[in-house]
């Protein structure tokens, strides 16, 4: 018989996601600039389709890079 352990959502379930607030939207962002799938990330199917729609418009609007460059 298998367990299942439940992780719960890193963000509160009430919780905005917004494309002005850079710095949540960074954290779910790979090295290279790709958005982590919700496996990964533990949110809800309501708050991955947010985090998706705003990462994508904030990107629109210039506040995040489509590339992340690497530094030398």
């Amino acid at each position: 018989m298998a367990y299942f352990k439940r992780h719960l959502s890193p963000i509160e379930p009430g919780y905005l996601i917004r494309y002005r607030d850079i710095e949540l939207l960074h954290s779910f962002l790979t090295d290279q600039g790709k958005i982590l799938p919700r496996r990964s990330t533990h949110l809800t199917v309501k708050q991955q389709n947010q985090l998706s729609k705003s990462i994508k418009r904030a990107r629109m609007m210039k506040l995040l890079s489509y590339i992340v460059k690497e530094e030398a």
